[in-house]
Order: C-alpha cells, then sequence, then structure tokens
C-alpha cells in the first residue's frame, strides 16, 4: 500500500490514463522509497454535472485531509 484514487472529467484516453497512472506510481515509489509492488491506482471518470457531487463529496467534504487545493468554482465546468 499505497493507494491512488483519482477521480476526473471524462474525456481522457485509456493510453492518457496508463502514463498518469504509470507517471502517479513512480512518484510515490520515488518519495516514499517504496516498490512497484505496493502501489495501485484507480481511476475514475465523471460527467461535468456528477463533478459537481464529487467535488462536494471528495474536496469540501474532506478539506482537513486536502493537501492541495483546487483554485477553481466547480460550477465553471456547467
Amino acid at each position: 500500500m499505497p493507494h491512488i484514487s483519482l477521480k476526473m472529467l471524462n474525456g481522457r484516453t485509456e493510453e492518457q490514463k496508463k502514463k498518469l497512472s504509470e507517471a502517479l506510481s513512480q512518484a510515490v515509489q520515488n518519495v516514499l522509497n517504496i516498490v512497484d509492488m505496493h502501489v495501485s491506482v484507480t481511476i475514475e471518470d465523471y460527467s461535468a454535472k456528477e463533478w459537481q457531487e464529487v467535488f462536494k463529496e471528495e474536496i469540501t467534504n474532506k478539506e482537513k485531509f486536502l493537501y492541495k487545493k483546487p483554485e477553481y468554482d466547480p460550477k465553471s465546468l456547467m
């Protein structure tokens, strides 16, 4: 472990998701000094409408766990 859970707007290709997953996994390995077999990654896609609720649940309601805060209003995606 660790596990990375990435949520984003839909529209990225499978190739982009695989490359992103590999880059995130590599960064975790480098910073935490662990091997690849301990890292897992999930990627979930959402529409702009669905993102409104995800933003509330994952960002607004979890602010004390948020290490990088977004600098946009999710309503701007509609």
